[in-house]
């Protein structure tokens, strides 16, 4: 086999595999197109925003409830269930842990936000 053959043959398999990988990648990812966040609407996120705003005033800690998007539009239906998991004070700062279950056509998403307030509104905390 010649110089010139061989570069080339290494060049092509180079190509393909770098062509794969790019493809596995893509792949991979494929799977955030159809998680529940993806299904919700401004109005959905609006709603939802203000249950949990409602239970981080209103619930105590092991209090669950669930949320439902009627009302908002949407021909997807998405519900959650939200569950205050823990509740924490340092001088005049509190901070609550929640859990929320997030479904929508057949999948499920789990976040666990944390919010605090120092006298004013809850603030979402950044990781």
């Amino acid at each position: 086999m010649s110089t010139r053959t061989r570069v080339l043959f290494h060049l092509s398999a180079a190509s393909l595999l770098l062509g794969a990988a790019i493809g596995a990648q893509a792949a991979n990812l494929g799977f955030l197109s159809d998680t529940p966040i993806t299904y919700m609407r401004q109005r959905d996120n609006a709603s939802i925003k203000h249950a949990v705003m409602s239970a981080l005033n209103d619930r105590k800690d092991g209090e669950s409830f669930t949320w439902v998007n009627d009302g908002t539009g949407n021909s997807v239906k998405i519900d959650a269930t939200i569950s205050m998991d823990s509740t924490s004070t340092d001088g005049g700062r509190t901070c609550r842990t929640l859990g929320v279950v997030l479904n929508a056509k057949g999948q499920s998403m789990n976040l666990r936000p944390n919010f605090c307030k120092e006298g004013g509104a809850w603030q979402l905390q950044k990781r």
